[in-house]
């Protein structure tokens, strides 16, 4: 993987130096990212040479002086020249008519004068960032070009989460990730910091956290749902120092960046009961984790020492973050432990709580109250909602969209971070040689065409402050794994964040992306340079299959083959839907404009079978996690092992019955399916898989049965029985219903997966 880090993209057409150099009515795009809201180029170039001055309206904006000053500093440290003649001068001045909240600015950029006007220091702080992304390099210093913008951002919340605790990050890469959210214009840095694999904050009046909980005795090794597990054995972990996190915080506050700490509670509390083990429910033993996923062992909610230690821990947090909210997790927290716990039903039972939902809502509803009287807000995930919702409470909705829209609906501020647009652990390219990631598939475009407001109604639209996105490091193995997972992504959710959705455009998006990266290159930071991917589509046509290979980036090649050989620059160039009557497999690259290297590869079998584009009838619906189309058991494509291709259908807790009803009748003899069994995924096998078939629909023969499934993966079916007659296919695979005790998951709705049922 050490040269797709490295390699740099060939810019075409929008290299920010050649936005520098053209005349201004040749220059057909602004290279700056998120797009700003007005901007138009006037002629000539300013100089930024050692000697330019910097002047400030009055003493309060001289911190954004000493920022640029800073930037500055760090340009000419390689390049000493000097401008000719009288210096150019930069202007900071305050201006509340710019726009209409403190981000605003505008920037005026002439050949000797450079005015950045804002409404507040923030938007002083965001015209700078911009200026960063249009300087570059000349024989005379650095160049920028004249224009004239004027911008504002959308959302007043921008963040991006950083976890900490599964694997550690140095102050270095911290300090760089700010600065990196500064000049994309974010303006929170949400710092997962508190875990079941490791706690990382010091907290001076509880040591053992340091001691203790903040080191594990391995790491998992591959992905979690892959047997047996492997750890590597070797001592892990380190924590913040307090005098390390002031100076974080106030690097952030600089760059106009607020810190928001994250301690969890009631749950993933693991790390923090093997220090304090009476903590917990059954007072242990513990040990911090060394396996990624959620824990039955939770904070004891009946249990006062908890109060009076996790109000010890937010004392010495509040000391260190001056932020208004505090997120305190609440998510994920199994309650197993407090069911059987004799001072968890007494609490129960002496508050008048019917549930242990409902404890969980005492527990945060109690928490809340104590930061709340130290003059703060708690924010949580969409759990808190669960059993009710403290009055001043933020939620972070990431199951989805529904926590956000109800939260909403009741007057609850909003911060919109679903998984299945906005976690950056999910995997971004469907290539099977891409890196391991949690799962999922959250590609480039996906994340650029998230709107989170479409599912909100308008009288509750004001109370979504706006997105954040999840960078969950359970796979972030090293800083530069990291940073492939997370660029250019975040560029993408930037522009969510900031820019009104009328003015946004994939394809100009695109075309930005690569000058983009290789600034980032530029300091040491390698993305993920192969961010635009093949999107490959199939529908049903009379006699088989068209298939459709798409790419909205302007100027970009596909070229395909269909006798298994890699594409070349030689093979069939795309340039319309391809038609197929019989099993193929198609082989596609995607080449960028006038590069001679292709960035993505796709390959996909299409199977024309008996049942292909069958009517398809489900007993029970699909579930939104994956496709919930019965026809995607029809339609020629087969699933692979990470899940996220949209080709597998679930099932929570529900049997599979389908009936598939052929076009005509036909002599069959086989049926072929496949069904994933990953028990560290909640995915199990079916209890019992059975196969039916019929001519009229309504007298069925079993014509199989199969009740093992014993790989942990794929378990492929092949159903062979005597030829028949028949226009009916019925499919039953029970369920294995709820997760055993004892087996990851137990207690919740065992998944069902099945794909492609193939007919001959």
């Amino acid at each position: 993987m050490h040269c797709l880090f490295r390699n740099i993209l060939p810019v075409v057409g929008l290299s920010l130096l050649c936005c520098l150099t053209v005349p201004a009515q040749e220059a057909k795009l602004l290279p700056v990212i998120p797009a700003p809201a007005q901007w138009e180029t006037s002629s000539g170039r300013f100089l930024l040479g050692a000697d330019t001055r910097i002047t400030v309206q009055h003493d309060s904006l001289q911190s954004i002086a000493n920022l640029l000053r800073q930037y500055l500093g760090e340009l000419h440290s390689s390049n000493k020249a000097d401008g000719a003649g009288e210096p150019a001068i930069i202007r900071l001045r305050i201006n509340k008519a710019v726009g209409h909240s403190s981000e605003a600015y505008s920037l005026k950029i002439r050949e000797r004068e450079l005015i950045i006007e804002a409404g507040g220091l923030k938007g002083l702080g965001w015209g700078v960032q911009t200026l960063r992304q249009l300087w570059q390099p000349a024989s005379e210093g650095y160049w920028l070009p004249a224009l004239d913008i004027r911008d504002e951002p959308r959302f007043a919340y921008r963040g991006m989460a950083l976890d900490v605790s599964r694997h550690f990050f140095p102050v270095s890469f911290i300090r760089q990730y700010i600065d990196l959210l500064a000049l994309y214009k974010f303006n929170t840095f949400h710092w997962h910091l508190t875990d079941d694999q490791g706690w990382r904050i010091e907290i001076k009046s509880l040591p053992r956290l340091q001691e203790v909980a903040a080191w594990r005795s391995g790491t998992l090794i591959g992905h979690k749902k892959e047997l047996p597990h492997r750890f590597d054995d070797k001592r892990y972990g380190g924590y913040y120092t307090q005098s390390e996190i002031k100076d974080i915080v106030a690097y952030a506050q600089q760059r106009g960046i607020t810190v928001i700490p994250e301690i969890e509670m009631p749950g993933h509390a693991l790390a923090a009961l093997a220090a304090y083990p009476q903590l917990g429910c059954t007072g242990g033993p513990y040990e911090t984790a060394r396996f990624w996923g959620i824990f039955d062992d939770v904070f004891c909610a009946g249990n006062d020492s908890v109060f009076i230690f996790l109000q010890q821990v937010l004392d010495e947090v509040m000391t260190l973050f001056p932020s208004p909210y505090i997120h305190i997790g609440g998510d994920e927290c199994v309650k197993d432990k407090w069911k059987a716990c004799v001072r968890c039903q007494q609490r129960m039972q002496k508050e008048g709580l019917k549930d242990e939902e409902e404890l969980q809502s005492y527990f945060i509803k109690r928490i809340e109250a104590f930061v709340r009287s130290r003059g703060r807000h708690i924010m949580g995930w969409d759990e808190i909602l669960e059993g009710g919702l403290p009055p001043d409470a933020l939620v972070m909705s990431w199951r989805g969209e529904a926590g956000g829209v109800a939260a909403a609906a009741q007057g609850h501020p909003v911060i919109m971070t679903p998984e299945t647009h906005l976690y950056f652990d999910y995997y971004q390219r469907m290539d099977m040689a891409e890196p391991l990631a949690s799962g999922g598939f959250n590609p480039l475009h996906k994340v650029y065409n998230y709107d989170p407001l479409t599912r909100i109604d308008s009288m509750s639209r004001r109370w979504v402050r706006g997105v954040e996105g999840q960078a969950w490091s359970e796979y972030y193995y090293s800083e530069q794994q990291a940073w492939y997972m997370l660029y250019p992504r975040i560029l993408a959710l930037a522009e969510v964040g900031w820019t009104d959705p009328t003015r946004k455009n994939y394809a100009a998006f695109l075309e930005r992306v690569p000058a983009q990266l290789n600034l980032l290159a530029a300091k040491g930071i390698y993305g993920n340079n192969a961010f635009e991917s093949i999107q490959f589509g199939s529908k049903p046509a009379a006699g088989g299959r068209v298939v459709l290979l798409e790419s909205e980036w302007p100027g970009v090649r596909i070229h395909y083959t269909l006798d298994g050989s890699a594409p070349t620059l030689q093979s069939p160039l795309y340039t319309q839907p391809l038609f197929f009557t019989g099993t193929a497999t198609i082989r596609a690259g995607l080449w960028p404009p006038q590069s001679d290297t292709a960035i993505s590869f796709l390959s996909k079998e299409i199977r024309i079978h008996k049942a292909s584009d069958a009517k398809v009838e489900l007993v029970n619906p699909a579930i939104a996690r994956f496709n919930t189309e019965a026809d995607a058991l029809v339609n020629g494509l087969t699933g692979n092992t990470r899940y996220n291709d949209q080709q597998w259908l679930g099932f929570a807790g529900k049997d599979l019955d389908v009936l598939i009803e052929l076009k005509k009748p036909e002599q069959i003899s086989r049926v072929s399916t496949q069904f994933l069994r990953y028990h560290w995924q909640r995915m199990w096998e079916p209890v019992q898989l059975e196969i039916f078939t019929s001519r009229d629909g309504k007298k069925f023969d079993r014509v199989y049965r199969q009740d093992r499934f014993p790989v942990n993966g794929i378990n492929a079916v092949k159903a062979v029985f005597g030829k028949r007659t028949a226009r009916f296919i019925r499919i039953r695979a029970k369920n294995k219903g709820i997760i055993p005790t004892g087996e990851y998951g137990q207690g919740n709705a065992a998944l069902l997966l099945v794909d492609e049922v193939s007919v001959e």
